[in-house]
C-alpha cells in the first residue's frame, strides 16, 4: 500500500500558525455571527410582532403571536437551513468551495434586508413575506455550515485544526452578544425619544407606532458585518485539497498556496502522475465501499448531531419561562411595547455572556488536547446529569428562593453543550471524510442537526405545556409538563452520549491520513 501526500498538502500541515489563519477564521465565521444574530433577535422581536399586529381590545395582556403564526416565523428558518445544508454541501463537492461560498453571503445579506422590509396591507400579509425571506436567508446559512466548516479544516495546519474549525464556529457567540447589545441600543434610543405608558395603564398608546421601526431595523443590522466580508471571501483561493484532489490540479494548488503560506511549493509533476495513474479513491456516497469505510462514521456524526440539537434548541424555550418565574422580567402588562424587548435583550445578553460565550471558547482552547471525542463525551454527560438534576426535584426549584439555583443549573447545561457536543458535532465530520465528499458529509450531518432543532423546538413547545389543558397557554393543547420534558431531554443526551462511540478520534493527524485520501490500492484499510 502506497501512502503519498503532495509537498502542497503536507506544507499545509506543518504550517506555523500565521496572519492568514485567522482572517479565514474571520471570514468563514461571519456567516455564523449572522446565523446567531438572526436566531437571537427573532425572539426579541416575536414579543414585538404580537403586540403590534395581533393587539386585542380590552384583553388584560398584551396581543401574542397565534401559536401557528409563532411556529412558523420560528420554523421557516430551521426548514431554509436545512434545505441548504444539503444543498450547498452537494455544490461545494461538485462546483469547488469557494465559487459557491459567495453565493451563500449574497444570499445571507439581501434576505436579511429584505425580512426588515417585510410589507403587507395586513398582519397575514406581514407574516408571510417575512417568512418567505426568513426561509431564503436560512437557506444562505444552511450553505454556510458545510462550506465554513471544510474550508477552514482544509486551510488549517494539523496542530491546531480543531481549535481553528471551532473557531469559526464560536464565532456565534459573538453573534449572540452582537444581537443582544444591539438590540438594547435600539430599543433603549427609541424608549428615550418616544415615551410612552405601561400596557395596564393605557393598552393603545404603549405600543408607539414607530415600534414599527425597532424590528425591522434589529432584523436587517443583521446584514452588515457578512457584507463587508464579501470582498475578502472573493478573494481567498479555493482550498489546495479540492484543486488537487478532487478537480486534480496539482500545480494550481501548489501556486494558490505558495501566495497563501508565503513560500515556495514546487508543484511535483511525478507525484502527480502516479496519483493520477492509480485512482486513488473513487467510490461514491452511495457505494459499498463507502459505507463499509465511513457509513459508521456518518451514522455517528448524523446521530450525535440530531440528538444535541434537540436538546440544544428545547433549551431555549424555556429561556422565556425561566427569566419570567426568577422575575429578571416583569410581567408583559406592566411595560411598554419597546421597554419588554429592552427587558428581554437585557436577560438573554446576561446569560449568553456567562454561560454560552466561555463555553465555545473553552472548546476553541481546549479541543487539540483534549481531543474532540472527550469534550463531546464529556459535554453530553455532563447535559444528562443537569437535565436530570433540574427535572428531578423540579418543584424544589420552582420555589422563590431556589430560583437562582435553577439559572445556575440552567447556565451549566448551556455551558457544557458548548464546551461539548456544539462545537464538536460541528468540527468532526469536517474532518473524517474524503475530500471529495467532504461538503457533502458534513451537509448531511448538519441537516441531520437541523432536523433535531426543529423537533427540539417544536415538539417541546407542545410537550412542555401543562398537563392540565385550562392552564396550558392559549390556543395549545395539553403537554406532558415541564418535568416530564426535562427528563426526556435528559433521556436524550444520555443517547447522544452512546452515539459518540461511533465517531472516530481525528486530532494531530493530516485529513489525507483521516480519510484514506493517500493511498491507492482501493480495500486496503488504513492501519
Amino acid at each position: 500500500m502506497t501512502k503519498e501526500q503532495l509537498q502542497v498538502l503536507n506544507a499545509l500541515d506543518v504550517a506555523k500558525t500565521q496572519w492568514y489563519h485567522f482572517t479565514a477564521i474571520v471570514i468563514a465565521g461571519m456567516g455564523f455571527f449572522t446565523d446567531a444574530y438572526d436566531l437571537f433577535s427573532i425572539s426579541l422581536v416575536t414579543k414585538l410582532l404580537g403586540r403590534i399586529y395581533y393587539h386585542v381590545d380590552g384583553a388584560k395582556n398584551p396581543g401574542t403571536l397565534p401559536p401557528n403564526v409563532s411556529a412558523a416565523v420560528n420554523g421557516v428558518a430551521f426548514c431554509g437551513t436545512l434545505s441548504g445544508q444539503l444543498f450547498f454541501g452537494w455544490l461545494g463537492d461538485k462546483m469547488g468551495r469557494k465559487k459557491v461560498y459567495g453565493i451563500t453571503l449574497l444570499l445571507m445579506v439581501l434576505c436579511s434586508l429584505c425580512s426588515g422590509l417585510s410589507f403587507g396591507k395586513d398582519p397575514k400579509g406581514i407574516m408571510a413575506t417575512l417568512c418567505f425571506f426568513r426561509f431564503w436567508l436560512g437557506f444562505g446559512i444552511g450553505g454556510d455550515y458545510p462550506l465554513s466548516a471544510t474550508i477552514m479544516s482544509e486551510y488549517a495546519n494539523k496542530k491546531t485544526r480543531g481549535a481553528f474549525i471551532a473557531a469559526v464556529f464560536a464565532m456565534q457567540g459573538f453573534g449572540i452578544l452582537g444581537g443582544g447589545v444591539f438590540a438594547l441600543i435600539v430599543s433603549s434610543a427609541f424608549n428615550a425619544k418616544f415615551k410612552a405608558p405601561a400596557y395596564e395603564v393605557d393598552p393603545i398608546g404603549s405600543t408607539v407606532p414607530e415600534a414599527d421601526y425597532v424590528w425591522r431595523i434589529i432584523l436587517m443590522f443583521g446584514a452588515i458585518p457578512a457584507a463587508l466580508t464579501y470582498y475578502w471571501r472573493m478573494k481567498m483561493p479555493e482550498t489546495a485539497r479540492y484543486t488537487a484532489l478532487v478537480a486534480k490540479n496539482a500545480k494550481q494548488a501548489a501556486a494558490d498556496m505558495s501566495k497563501v503560506l508565503q513560500v515556495d511549493i514546487e508543484a511535483e509533476p511525478q507525484t502527480i502522475e502516479r496519483l493520477n495513474q492509480k485512482p486513488a479513491n473513487s467510490f461514491g456516497l452511495l457505494s459499498k465501499e463507502f459505507v463499509s469505510r465511513h457509513g459508521l462514521h456518518l451514522l455517528g456524526t448524523t446521530t450525535t448531531w440530531f440528538l444535541l440539537d434537540i436538546a440544544f434548541y428545547s433549551q431555549n424555550l424555556f429561556q422565556k419561562d425561566i427569566f419570567s418565574a426568577i422575575g429578571w422580567i416583569s410581567p408583559a402588562k406592566t411595560m411598554n411595547a419597546i421597554e419588554e424587548v429592552y427587558k428581554i435583550a437585557r436577560a438573554q445578553t446576561l446569560i449568553a455572556l456567562c454561560s454560552t460565550v466561555p463555553g465555545y471558547w473553552f472548546t476553541v482552547a481546549l479541543i487539540d488536547i483534549m481531543g474532540r471525542f472527550a469534550i463531546q463525551l464529556m459535554g453530553f454527560f455532563f447535559m444528562t446529569v443537569f437535565m436530570f438534576a433540574l427535572a428531578i426535584p423540579y418543584n424544589h426549584w420552582t420555589h422563590k428562593d431556589n430560583r437562582i439555583g435553577f439559572v445556575v443549573m440552567y447556565s451549566l447545561t448551556f455551558f457544557f453543550s458548548n464546551f461539548g457536543p456544539n462545537a464538536t458535532t460541528f468540527v468532526v465530520p469536517a474532518e473524517i471524510f474524503p475530500a471529495r465528499l467532504r461538503s457533502t458529509c458534513h451537509g448531511i450531518s448538519a441537516a441531520s442537526g437541523k432536523l433535531g432543532a426543529i423537533v427540539g423546538a417544536f415538539g417541546f413547545l407542545y410537550l412542555a405545556q401543562n398537563q392540565d389543558k385550562s392552564k396550558a397557554d392559549a390556543g395549545y393543547p395539553a403537554g406532558i409538563g415541564m418535568k416530564n420534558s426535562l427528563i426526556v431531554l435528559g433521556v436524550i443526551s444520555f443517547l447522544g452520549m452512546l452515539f459518540t462511540f461511533l465517531v472516530p478520534e481525528p486530532k494531530g493527524k493530516s485529513l489525507e491520513e483521516i480519510s484514506g485520501d493517500n493511498e491507492h490500492e482501493n480495500g486496503q484499510e488504513l492501519q
